[in-house]
């Protein structure tokens, strides 16, 4: 798709004002011609008036989130119309004496090197004046598979052959860029020669890329989004300033030495990023909590400081030195933070432009800038390809959720303003040592938590307005239940803590707009009333009365907007049917996050982070989230045919469409054969029980045959050690007596 989004048209802009009208006023009027009339004229009991006010509630919630579909999605229209992109020269301008970095941060854990690759070299080819990219592996470095040894140690050799390739282009273009630099301090002007020799080097530069890209493998759509868009869309712009340059040299009209300057810093800053790994896991004083937030919190904790490597019975330990010559470890620190997942591409400016929004003049308290990530193109399955429409309607309503202040972070990749992030640091001390957590890991969607901690320091979030990311969508259903029970999971626990940020902004003096806190309400909570809400309308039969026409016109224009985006992102407007039976069959999914929420509410206890499978193979599906699919299809079907005969033909109309497409999506998202499979692997799992092992001892319990391990007496010292002491001399005096 275009990095720029097309200017809407007045007429679309329009009709889209007409749709939010439109549903507001049909829903008044099924309200008072349905509702209202049927208590004035007919009594009809508790039943009834319990049936009625339940089916109002479940119309008007799920009415409410068509409308903050709607809003949104006019905000976006405005954002896409009012957008002006910077010149280029512009932001050559502003960065070219520019020394200040950015540091992109890349967790990964058990991801195929493969995978991690692409996302690296996305990350190393922006052109940033200072990148430094760390990959955080998040794996045990301790492996005993020897495949998953090999993985883990290709992974790792990642960061040192991307810096390594770089290396010839960076020294080529670096010492040409010195050399025009000595010769703009003494004064030179630009001739022909200079503008040949760097014409000469973006043409290096582009071939450079382009034979890189007949190199690199193309197993899949991922790799050829990576070939097209990363490194050839790269080596188009570097020829497009070749032309430029070809042309000046022939007008005999050249760019004065400043611009020249600038396109030289431009091509050598392209091919210059400093690569590094990093594993948390490896050191005893850092979090090893299971998540991605703590992996992205311990490096960002030791930023900026020096470290020295103490060995200790516990494991190796981190201590702060003031001296770097005394330190094994140093991380510089930088002013910006860009976290990006390991399965997420970026084009080429996305430092460049989010940086340059961030340094604006009135953009000071933004904390956090992104651009919601696209979905590949040509995914080879059917629920790859509707997922990603998904996907793709959700970077436009976070576009619009910025119209109206109420922007999110969107995990996937954003630019970090690091002060912000010390702004809403928390310290706990665990087991002696100091664990800082900046992005919060209470639930498992870290990135939403951490948005509404922002907004009560007082920093805002804002969606950079152009397609400069993509992001990888679950391939099949498997990995797709993984990751949708994720997203479901958290929003109301999170809830609570916006009405703190009111709190505090109303504190401030701060005006806070309806419409803000409709949008942020929908987006944390649509989720919950929407699943029990189409639970309701599947499962009881309302009494055909409160059926009526309008309740289908007030969503009309909700559907007609969703197709008409689709279709602008290069989807079928027909989708609109396909997503319905798409979200049909993760109705049980979506449900599951919802009550781990209330459970995780209840009990205190954290939902463990569960990351989405990126693997080639299929990934099996839990057996429940198979079924229920087939029984949604079963009851809606006895539905049908108990409404057809009973002549209440809205309902019956609505069960058709439910099974119908029910039906469509589990066989075309699902399927038959991977159905069977996957219940009959789920009933093996259930009926099979791996034999419980006693839980490993510590490190210091010590065979009575063996020497005492005095280093961990000495580290530990606690009264289990005591315990099993005298256990091990109990051992030995029976063993003496016998």
């Amino acid at each position: 798709m275009s990095i720029m989004h097309p200017a809407p048209s007045v007429r679309k802009v329009t009709w889209g004002r007409l749709a939010i009208v439109a549903t507001v006023v049909f829903w008044l009027i099924y309200v008072v011609t349905t509702i209202v009339r049927q208590f004035l004229e007919n009594s009809g009991g508790f039943r009834f008036t319990m049936e009625a006010v339940g089916y109002l509630v479940v119309v008007s919630f799920l009415t409410f989130s068509a409308l903050m579909y709607l809003l949104a999605r006019q905000g976006a229209l405005y954002r896409f119309r009012d957008h002006v992109r910077v010149p280029r020269a512009e932001l050559d301008r502003h960065f070219r004496d520019y020394d200040s970095a950015v540091t992109v941060l890349v967790p990964s854990y058990a991801e195929e090197p493969a995978v991690v690759r692409g996302t690296l070299w996305s990350a190393a080819l922006q052109e940033f004046p200072n990148v430094r990219v760390v990959l955080l592996v998040d794996d045990s470095p301790v492996q005993n598979d020897p495949a998953e040894r090999a993985r883990l140690d290709a992974t790792l050799r990642l960061p040192g052959e991307i810096e390594a390739a770089l290396e010839g282009p960076r020294s080529r273009f670096a010492g040409a860029r010195a050399q025009l630099q000595a010769e703009r301090d003494a004064g030179a002007e630009v001739d022909r020669n200079h503008v040949t020799e760097l014409a000469a080097d973006y043409e290096a530069a582009a071939i450079w890329l382009e034979d890189m890209a007949e190199n690199e493998p193309m197993e899949d759509h991922v790799d050829e989004f990576f070939i097209d868009q990363v490194l050839m869309g790269l080596a188009s712009e570097l020829r497009l300033n070749l032309l430029a340059l070809r042309a000046s040299i022939d007008q005999h009209s050249y760019p004065d030495i400043d611009r020249v300057l600038e396109l030289r810093i431009r091509l050598e800053r392209t091919f210059t990023a400093e690569l590094r790994s990093f594993q948390r896991k490896s050191y005893a004083s850092l979090s090893h909590e299971a998540n991605k937030a703590m992996n992205l919190n311990s490096y960002i904790s030791l930023m900026g400081r020096s470290w020295r490597e103490e060995q200790t019975a516990g494991g190796v330990v981190l201590r702060a030195v003031d001296d770097e010559d005394d330190a094994d470890l140093v991380v510089p620190d930088s002013p910006y933070l860009l976290t990006l997942d390991a399965d997420s591409l970026l084009l080429r400016d996305y430092c460049l432009r989010l940086v340059y929004f961030l340094e604006e003049p009135g953009n000071e308290r933004i904390a956090v800038t992104q651009t919601p990530y696209s979905s590949f193109r040509g995914a080879p399955t059917r629920i790859e390809r509707i997922a990603g429409a998904t996907t793709d309607l959700q970077h436009i309503l976070h576009q619009g959720m910025s119209y109206y202040g109420a922007t999110f972070w969107v995990g996937a990749n954003a630019v970090i303003r690091k002060q912000a992030v010390e702004d809403i640091v928390e310290v706990e001390n665990v087991g002696g040592f100091e664990i800082a957590t900046y992005i919060q890991d209470r639930t498992v969607i870290e990135d939403t938590e951490s948005s509404i901690d922002l907004g009560t320091h007082g920093w805002t979030l804002m969606n950079y307005p152009e397609r400069l990311s993509y992001s990888a969508t679950p391939p099949d259903f498997g990995s797709l239940v993984v990751q949708r029970r994720r997203w479901a999971n958290g929003g109301l626990l999170i809830l609570p803590k916006l009405w703190d940020q009111l709190r505090e902004r109303r504190f401030r003096r701060e005006r806070v707009l309806m419409r803000e806190l409709w949008l942020r309400v929908n987006y944390m909570a649509s989720i919950a009333w929407a699943s029990f809400g189409l639970l309701f309308l599947l499962a009881y039969p309302y009494d055909s009365r409160l059926l009526s026409p309008v309740v289908f016109l007030a969503a009309l224009p909700y559907f007609l907007a969703m197709g008409s985006d689709l279709r602008d992102c290069g989807h079928r407007f027909s989708d609109i049917f396909r997503i319905y039976g798409f979200n049909l069959i993760l109705l049980p999914v979506n449900l599951a996050g919802v009550l781990k929420s209330i459970q995780q509410a209840i009990t205190g206890e954290k939902i463990p982070f569960v990351r989405t499978p990126k693997v080639k193979d299929r990934t099996a599906a839990p057996v429940i989230y198979v079924i229920v699919p087939y029984l949604i299809i079963a009851f809606s079907l006895v539905t049908f045919v108990r409404d057809f005969y009973a002549q209440n033909w809205g309902n019956a109309l609505f069960a058709a469409l439910n099974a119908s497409l029910a039906a469509y999506a589990t066989w075309m998202y699902v399927g038959v054969r991977n159905s069977i499979v996957d219940a009959g692997l789920g009933i093996l799992n259930w009926l099979y029980v791996d034999k419980k092992k006693a839980p490993a001892g510590p490190s210091y319990v010590v065979d009575p045959n063996k020497p005492v391990d005095w280093s961990s007496i000495l580290y530990h010292g606690d009264r289990r050690l005591n315990r099993d002491l005298r256990r091990k001399g109990d051992r030995r005096r029976r063993v003496g007596a016998r």
